[in-house]
């Protein structure tokens, strides 16, 4: 029995550069967070039969990998080709469809696992790329780099992405001190709702690629702003952070009318009446996780949350990245 452990992640700075349709004109970046939120998968080698059985929130039981339902699972085995005899579960901390990453982290999750079962050594890098891969020109889905990456690396992280899709990866350099006061200010709550990002993403990519002025203008800005974001945390400024993630929203809505909603207009407005000094929506947009910045009043502002419907999700940073729990 194999168990991986993958974390989700949130981005800070650079949201959308990833995309290819950006970053091979203009080049990307992305400052995100690995939290200690996880995807776990466990991967088994049944000694009674050859079947492949696949539990997560369904159950399928195939006799071959053509046969299975599950897109990132199917291409997954094929990629490293296991035909048969195999069983793989999973349960994650958070829900599919909240913009936190969860089908990279199931992806890499699964990957590594694989990887460990047929005892090959595989670089983070390696698993990353090889999701990309995977999810961008086998499934053709509307992913960038940063969620295979933030997958596998987890921590404080900062992605430099070439035109060609190269990848510069590195930990940002942040104190003890700010790491704390960002845990302790960053709230982040749930909207109650999940969606799949593909349209969002697809239209963004898409106004990329047509070179859109007001999307191209919006990214750009949208990556200084990374830049920035990044900046005011290695220098200790936490709270040009919320400023910032301000700034990074009323941007990032000119992008695509189905980032934001009245409702979501509505939360926003409250947070910044009861002290958020900026937020921002997970992943796409459209719904998933609100996070704010805020340094003081957080049991009102927890309580307006609340009234509005939100359900705050407690959080640390992880700095691991994925990795093996239980390999026997």
């Amino acid at each position: 029995m194999i168990v991986t452990r993958t974390p989700f992640r949130v981005t800070l700075g650079g949201g959308g550069t990833d995309l290819p349709a950006y970053y091979s004109k203009y080049g990307g970046f992305i400052f995100a967070a690995g939290i200690d939120k996880y995807m776990f998968v466990d991967v088994n080698r049944p000694a009674s039969d050859d079947l492949i059985r696949l539990k997560y929130t369904k159950t399928e039981i195939v006799e071959r990998v053509d046969d299975i339902q599950h897109d990132i699972a199917r291409e997954t085995l094929r990629i490293r080709g296991i035909e048969k005899g195999i069983e793989i579960s999973s349960v994650a901390d958070i829900p599919a469809g909240t913009g936190l990453g969860s089908s990279s982290c199931y992806a890499i999750g699964l990957l590594h696992a694989l990887h460990v079962l047929k005892r090959e050594y595989v670089s983070l890098r390696e698993l990353a790329e090889e999701d990309f891969k995977l999810e961008a020109e086998i499934l053709h889905r509307p992913i960038g780099k940063q969620d295979p990456y933030m997958a596998a690396f987890g921590g404080l992280t900062v992605l430099e992405i070439e035109r060609d899709g190269a990848v510069k990866v590195r930990k940002a350099a942040v104190s003890d001190e700010t790491i704390d006061a960002l845990n302790r200010n960053m709230l982040i709550f749930f909207t109650g709702t999940s969606r799949s990002a593909d349209e969002i993403l697809t239209e963004q990519q898409r106004g990329a690629k047509e070179e859109k002025k007001e999307v191209i203008e919006s990214m750009h800005y949208i990556k200084d702003i990374g830049y920035e974001i990044l900046e005011a945390v290695e220098d200790g400024n936490v709270t040009d952070v919320g400023r910032l993630f301000d700034a990074h929203w009323q941007h990032k809505k000119r992008i695509s009318g189905k980032m934001t909603n009245e409702r979501f207009d509505k939360i926003y407005d409250a947070a910044k009446e009861n002290g958020a000094l900026g937020g921002k929506i997970s992943g796409a947009g459209g719904g998933g996780f609100f996070t704010f910045y805020l340094e003081n009043n957080h049991r009102r502002f927890k309580e307006v949350m609340h009234e509005l419907g939100l359900r705050e999700m407690r959080y640390h940073f992880d700095f691991e990245g994925s990795k093996t729990l239980v390999d026997f």
